[in-house]
């Protein structure tokens, strides 16, 4: 297997995998900017470490990104070499292990994504399995069992080589505001193998569920099981938790899990709301949970904000990346009121950040002059006490920075990439009923 794992082509595909992925250095500070011309230099050398047992990777880094409950969460980066590797060994271990997953299993699987998950859950709720178990597993990706893995691995994988990379990768210190840390448990979740190492062992998880005969979806570590009855919810919730807990050594975060109907339900961003028309009994239409909404204008708030570093073109073309993406995810949904909301308070963000880039009085004198303003205005606003954010809500810059003048500089509304995406959401133009004349 190790040669399947060094061999040259699938060497160059794991290469070019990272690099498209992007990502941060680890700690060794090498990009994948850099990772394209420094590899063939250091392959050799890694290579013959590897079949002689010599190579050790690196330590991970160790970078604390903040979640919804003020906490945060600890996300592991190994060096862009170390990931090529893990890469490398992914491709290979893949085809043994994908062919038996679940076709419940939705993440980080070739041919399966997060909409399918989502429609997958849908329909079971149709079917009238309204009784929902939805599970939250206690930090699955730092409390991951490194011998039961290891065992899992192993029933199909052979090769020593192999099996001790693996667990060395498992086994790598972590680096946390510059302190090297021992790990004895957990996956790293920037490292490329641990997607399928994850899913490795949670098939024990979905082998059970169907053997039980349950109606379940899972997407990486959420999972959901779809029930009949309230008794029956709570019977498969109590034996289920069990299984993980021992069978497993995984823990459930009590305050995120539960019994719930489904308009209680969220999954990968989405709600459910009935559907009121004739016919249409135990019917729910998917809608954007409020998470989901929160998440997006955080995210457009930080690319508009006044202090970063960015000219009016740089933001537009971040704005427009976040936008399609998010849009598209989210695509069929009956969202165009709320982003109607939420173009005019971006708008006004913009608006914020051009005011603030004007900085002189003296400069927004001239810039509201040159808009239309007349000389007076444009001097009494130039100096105004309001402040920045008061101002970009004011007529003043309504009136100059206006939406067509934005769309000039290329930048699109929300309304208008969603009713590209979804052009059945076009309202027809309104025209008044014709009056024969006789």
């Amino acid at each position: 297997m190790i040669g399947r794992v060094l061999h040259p082509y699938n060497l160059q595909k794991a290469l070019e995998h990272v690099i498209a992925n992007k990502g941060s250095a680890g700690v060794d500070g090498i990009k994948t900017i850099q990772l394209k011309e420094n590899f063939p230099f250091l392959k050799n050398q890694l290579l013959q470490d590897i079949t002689t047992d010599k190579y050790f990777p690196h330590p991970i880094l160790g970078i604390e990104i903040p979640k919804d409950n003020g906490r945060t969460r600890l996300l592991g980066v190994p060096t862009t070499t170390d990931r090529v590797m893990q890469q490398a060994v992914s491709q290979v271990l893949a085809p043994l292990f994908e062919p038996e997953f679940s076709a419940s299993s939705f993440g980080f699987r070739p041919n399966k994504n997060a909409r399918q998950a989502v429609g997958q859950s849908r329909d079971y709720i149709h079917q009238g399995l309204n009784h929902i178990v939805d599970i939250d597993l206690k930090s699955f990706f730092d409390e991951v069992d490194h011998c039961l893995l290891l065992n899992l691995v192993f029933k199909k994988v052979k090769c020593k080589t192999t099996m001790r990379l693996i667990r060395k990768w498992l086994r790598a210190p972590i680096q946390v505001n510059g302190k090297l840390q021992k790990r004895r448990k957990g996956v790293p979740q920037g490292s490329p193998l641990s997607p399928l190492l994850s899913n490795i062992l949670l098939h024990e998880l979905d082998k059970e569920m169907t053997s039980r005969k349950l109606k379940f979806v899972r997407y990486a570590d959420d999972f959901s099981i779809y029930c009949k009855s309230q008794s029956q919810a709570k019977s498969t919730s109590q034996a289920l938790v069990e299984f993980l807990n021992t069978k497993l050594k995984l823990n459930i975060n009590t305050e995120k899990s539960g019994i719930r109907k489904p308009v209680n339900f969220t999954i990968l961003g989405f709600g459910f709301v009935p559907v009121y028309k004739k016919g249409s009994k135990n019917q729910y239409q998917l809608v954007v949970a409020e998470k989901a909404w929160k998440k997006l204008k955080e995210k457009l708030k930080s690319i508009t904000q006044k202090t970063t570093g960015i000219n009016l073109e740089g933001r537009i073309a971040k704005l427009k990346e976040t936008q399609r993406g998010w849009l598209n995810y989210f695509r069929g949904t009956s969202i165009a009121g709320k982003l109607r909301d939420i173009d005019g308070w971006l708008r006004n963000q913009i608006r914020y950040c051009i005011w603030h880039d004007w900085k002189k009085p003296e400069r927004k004198r001239k810039n509201l002059i040159r808009l239309g303003i007349d000389q007076d205005h444009a001097y009494a606003w130039s100096r105004t006490r309001k402040g920045g954010w008061a101002t970009a809500q004011s007529p003043i810059l309504g009136t100059t920075i206006t939406l067509k003048r934005l769309k000039m500089r290329g930048y699109q509304s929300l309304t208008d990439v969603y009713l590209e995406l979804n052009p059945s959401f076009c309202e027809p133009p309104y025209t008044r009923p014709v009056r024969t004349v006789v």
